[in-house]
């Protein structure tokens, strides 16, 4: 363990170095994006030339998904880092398949957001070389399991990254859904869904229903409201400790829990959902001076300042500009 000091956040307590020996990397591309071929044709050599075994795969969603499938990632050995070349979505991939047993990975960002996917494309040999050297950290990101019986009894376990997401179909009306917090009922909400997001998710589904923005590394759980039909029913935080119920009350129709907007489980009236912390959390790879809210000002174009700026309708900043104003922050 060390502790870093960023002179834009000051001291953020111990993160933990990853400084484990490498011998074996998985690279899962997204070659959909004609970038990430480019990038692979310097990446790999390099990689080959530092480590003893590295793996390549560049269909990245088919082998997530028959991973996913077969309950087992299909590699010969457990690698020591995966290096994910995509967005946010290709690592949400990536951790679905290694559900079972969680590897230190590191994201390349070729999406448009970026949280879990941190890393610039121009900064990959210097992350890469952190990662081999012993000085990138790992961001622990917690993670959420839920559980629910369906009609016929069969049980359904799932286990996600950011979100457990109860909603209704795209034509049904409003759900009445019931939450209780271990033995406790807290509320009924007349609403399209509900939302139970972990810290990483906090940023997806849960922030554009407006949620709130949790550091990413803690630990708890976010319940949000979907278009909630009483105005007085508000996100809360409970304890990462807690079991969340949520139960199907009332409906018109279909009910889906989505994990991570993948997993798409049917639910009906009387069918109650639990979710809860997962004892394991995820360790994703972050370079030694990341900065979480560097990456929030960035990706959701904070200003940081009440100072008046050019008149939108006369004045069109470039796009430099606006990047560079970005990195002034």
């Amino acid at each position: 363990m060390t502790r870093h000091t960023d002179p834009e956040r000051g001291n953020i307590g111990p993160l933990e170095v990853f400084d484990k020996p490498v011998e074996r990397v998985l690279v899962l591309a997204d070659s959909e994006k004609a970038d990430v071929t480019r990038l692979l044709e310097d990446l790999e050599p390099w990689l080959r030339s530092r480590v003893g075994e590295v793996q390549v795969e560049r269909n990245l969603r088919a082998f997530c998904d028959e991973s996913e499938g077969l309950g087992a990632p299909r590699i010969d050995a457990q690698p020591d880092v995966i290096v994910v070349l995509g967005g946010d979505g290709s690592i949400l991939a990536s951790v679905r398949a290694f559900t079972n047993s969680p590897v230190p990975t590191l994201g390349i960002n070729f999406g448009r957001i970026g949280f879990l996917a941190s890393v610039r494309v121009g900064e990959w040999e210097p992350a890469l070389e952190e990662v081999l050297t012993g000085r990138a950290v790992i961001e622990p990101r917690m993670r959420l399991t839920a559980e629910f019986e369906t009609r016929n009894g069969s049980p359904v376990s799932a286990v996600a990254l950011n979100e457990v997401v109860v909603a209704r179909g795209a034509t049904q009306g409003m759900l009445t859904l019931s939450l209780s917090v271990g033995d406790q009922w807290v509320t009924d909400y007349r609403a399209d869904g509900l939302i139970v997001a972990t810290p990483s998710g906090s940023t997806a589904h849960s922030l554009a229903a407006g949620g709130p923005i949790l550091a990413p590394s803690m630990t708890g759980l976010v319940v949000t409201p979907i278009c909630p039909q009483s105005l007085s029913h508000r996100p809360i935080v409970e304890h990462p400790g807690s079991v969340l119920r949520i139960t199907v009350e009332r409906s018109s129709g279909l009910v889906t829990m989505a994990v991570d907007g993948q997993g798409h489980f049917p639910m009906f009236e009387g069918d109650r959902a639990v979710v809860r912390a997962h004892p394991v959390p995820f360790p994703l790879l972050a370079r030694p001076d990341s900065n979480p809210y560097r990456r929030v000002r960035e990706r959701l174009g904070w200003r940081g300042s009440f100072e008046p700026g050019p008149d939108v309708g006369s004045v069109k900043q470039p796009e430099q500009a606006r990047h560079a104003q970005g990195e002034n922050l």
